[in-house]
């Protein structure tokens, strides 16, 4: 008979043969998808434009947010929030519309989220001194700590509430660097937290003199937008991170990882972002140190999309900001078994949306920074 840790390691190199195979079954079809530019750099007054995100509203109009960059491609500066609309699920877009400009100073860090009761788009915000980089932050030299905005918007996007401060509910005092998403939020659809709107964030924490790590963490609101609660937060060396609802209503956390493995972090809340578990890495999720993004596709209770569970991840691949993939999990993030290229160049930030006719959208940085476009393609696309 064969003793337990024979069978053990047995069962292990089943399961890395069986991973590794389900990693390695993506397309090497040449890429040719239509792309859109949505930002240009150079164009509107912006030298660069950055951090995209994109949501779909209730009235089905997209709107794709970034930050305009004036004097360079930097962090930090007189940084803008903008948003564009489209009225044609991408096809066209508007010109670039400030939400919010405070001078000199740094807004930014997209996190939308629709609320799909009452058809409010809320969009969490950072701001900071324009004058401070994130160094002069961390050590404590800039008049204040990175700062935390809501905005929201009740006309589909047209105009955008003056922003007020949520600090106090949303970062603790030992906190100091800090950003919302970047890129979508969510409002969970199922279990008894159903109607949260939930935040993905990350920050510094200050409450060790000899460390400052990067941490993420998420907050929530359950009263529609009125008030915000701060919720779970995770182990150092996370930092940019992104949610998806689980089809038992557990919660999913997504994040840029500092654990030196070119790995994303995962971690999942079975208490709707309150606490999450132990911090996990995936072998397949083989992205850079990098934002990256994770979206619901459809849920098994879902028959217009044919009662499948599917979940999204987009991301460079590898060890640099290049080669944008899309990955598809069918059994709530345990395996990826679908992994496509959609632009083999320059590629960073991005953001994942779903199309009222079932075609995905990637919003992302293209080529060096260079724009911000929108490319568009089927499910059916991605599944041959």
């Amino acid at each position: 008979m064969k003793s337990p840790t024979r069978l053990c390691k047995l069962a292990v190199i089943v399961w890395l043969t069986l991973s590794t195979r389900f990693a390695l079954a993506e397309s090497t079809e040449p890429v040719n998808l239509p792309h859109t530019h949505v930002f240009t750099s150079g164009k509107g007054g912006y030298h660069t434009y950055r951090i995209p995100a994109i949501v779909l509203t209730k009235k089905g109009t997209l709107l794709a947010f970034a930050e305009g960059r004036k004097s360079g491609r930097g962090d930090a500066g007189n940084i803008d929030m903008l948003v564009c609309r489209s009225e044609d699920l991408g096809k066209t877009w508007s010109a670039p519309q400030v939400v919010w400009d405070d001078g000199n100073n740094t807004c930014g860090n997209p996190a939308p989220v629709v609320d799909q009761s009452t058809g409010t788009i809320w969009l969490p915000l950072t701001w900071n001194l324009g004058a401070d980089h994130e160094s002069q932050i961390m050590a404590g030299k800039s008049k204040f700590p990175r700062r935390v905005f809501m905005t929201h918007s009740t006309d589909d996007g047209k105009t955008w509430a003056k922003p007020t401060e949520i600090s106090d509910t949303a970062r603790k005092p030992h906190w100091r660097w800090y950003a919302t998403g970047p890129g979508n939020a969510i409002q969970l659809t199922h279990g008894k937290h159903m109607g949260r709107l939930l935040i993905p964030c990350n920050h510094s924490d200050h409450s060790d003199a000899s460390k400052h790590p990067y941490r993420s963490h998420v907050f929530y609101s359950d009263d529609h937008g009125k008030s915000w609660k701060l919720g779970g937060v995770h182990e150092d060396k996370t930092n940019e991170s992104a949610v998806v609802e689980l089809s038992d209503g557990s919660v999913l956390q997504a994040m840029r990882s500092y654990h030196g493995k070119n790995k994303r972090a995962l971690s999942v809340s079975t208490t709707g972002g309150n606490s999450f578990g132990k911090v996990t890495s995936h072998n397949a999720l083989n992205t850079p140190v990098c934002q990256a993004n994770i979206l619901r596709y459809s849920f098994p209770d879902d028959a217009k999309r044919g009662s499948k569970s599917r979940i999204l991840f987009s991301s460079p691949r590898g060890k640099g900001r290049s080669h944008l993939h899309v990955w598809l999990s069918y059994d709530e993030g345990k395996t990826w078994p679908v992994i496509k290229e959609i632009h083999t160049g320059g590629a960073a930030y991005s953001n994942l949306v779903t199309l009222p006719d079932g075609r995905i959208g990637v919003l992302y940085e293209k080529d060096g920074y260079r724009t911000i476009s929108l490319v568009t393609f089927t499910l059916e696309w991605l599944e041959k």
